[in-house]
């Protein structure tokens, strides 16, 4: 088994070399995400209570202009789908399996396996969780066709939000990806 968390390390250390090359001003956080992927107990389990990673999705219609937030439960904010890893090394397959799990979306495909976005963001306590960090590597999943979401019991609610609009809200991680994504797609 260790040898399996040790090539996906290796798989998740070059997706973070090669992000940092495109986003050379977030080297700082790239730098972060190596030191815990580095470390020695297990970052990709949520028991690891001085942080872990999460799967983070930028989940986007066929279009390309609209994105699917969900109105998190626990944390009360809209945000974008995601979730822990639990074990699973492979952060791309993890994005794809919360992006699945929380939309009930059908055809749903990561995006190449390139890393679109990063966010360190700190997780408040919660009953007998405490506070913790999640270091969220987040890759563009594609939607098919069909649009049509099912909200599971993660969410309060799902809405596909057109992306132009999110680029200039105040939540710094959502209009960054929003800023990230209208870029990319030429979009000034």
């Amino acid at each position: 088994m260790r040898a399996r968390v040790t090539n996906r390390s290796q798989v998740l250390a070059e997706q973070l070399s090669d992000y940092q090359q495109r986003w050379p001003q977030e080297s700082a956080i790239v730098a972060d995400f190596l030191a815990l992927l580095e470390d020695t107990a297990n970052p990709f389990v949520r028991e690891r209570l001085e942080g872990h990673f999460t799967g983070g999705v930028w989940l986007v219609s066929a279009d390309g202009r609209r994105t699917l937030l969900t109105h998190h439960r626990k944390l009360g904010r809209w945000l974008q789908l995601g979730g822990h890893a639990d074990g699973d090394t492979d952060m791309g397959q993890v994005a794809l399996k919360e992006a699945e799990e929380e939309s009930g979306l059908p055809g749903l495909a990561v995006e190449a396996d390139v890393i679109f976005d990063l966010d360190r963001h700190w997780i408040p306590e919660r009953r007998d969780v405490p506070g913790h960090w999640h270091y969220d590597v987040r890759y563009v999943v594609r939607a098919g066709e069909d649009e049509n979401y099912v909200i599971s019991e993660e969410s309060l609610d799902l809405a596909w939000r057109e992306i132009a609009a999110i680029a200039d809200e105040p939540d710094e991680s959502l209009s960054r990806m929003a800023r990230k994504w209208l870029m990319r797609a030429g979009v000034p």
